[in-house]
């Protein structure tokens, strides 16, 4: 199943990336090998480590925007396959290699069978009974250092307890 949903996400990518100028394609980055921990007690009950199998693809509004959409995939605290589509914004940035930033996101079920077990567990399920769709909103911040033009690390908090480290590949 993640195979076919990482096929379409490459598919996707490609698709975007024909149709661009070739000056726009600078404004993608995908992100790709988070790192997640919760900080609470957890005794064998969530997912965590590098089993979240996190992807997404960004895409900044323009060349000067601190603005950028993402959409992507991961399995959420208890394995169950999310759709994670996301607003990020740059919060402080410079000349310098730093970026601090934030992301504010939807995480969960959506109309493909592959995202259909999302809203089955925790905080997810709760919504999912009050609203009829099982999500849990993410609000991310992080501190992001750029080696290069297109490679970065970045490491924060999904409020209120996860902790996250992950890369960033940008097409600058």
């Amino acid at each position: 199943m993640f195979k076919n949903l990482s096929k379409a996400l490459c598919f996707f990518i490609l698709l975007a990336a024909a149709g661009t100028h070739a000056r726009e394609i600078d404004l993608y980055s995908a992100n790709t090998g988070s790192f997640v921990y919760h900080l609470t007690g957890n005794y064998g009950q969530y997912n965590e480590f590098f089993d979240n199998k996190f992807f997404s693809v960004e895409r900044k509004f323009s060349e000067e925007s601190k603005y950028s959409a993402l959409l992507g995939t991961m399995n959420n605290s208890f394995g169950d396959r999310c759709i994670a589509i996301g607003l990020r914004r740059d919060w402080i940035s410079g000349d310098s290699h730093w970026v601090l930033k934030g992301v504010y996101g939807y995480t969960g079920e959506f109309f493909f069978d592959a995202f259909s077990h999302c809203g089955d567990h925790g905080s997810y399920n709760n919504f999912k009974k009050v609203t009829g769709i099982g999500f849990s909103p993410y609000i991310y911040h992080a501190i992001q250092y750029n080696f290069t033009d297109n490679f970065g690390i970045e490491s924060g908090i999904i409020i209120p307890s996860v902790f996250v480290v992950s890369v960033q590949w940008s097409f600058r």
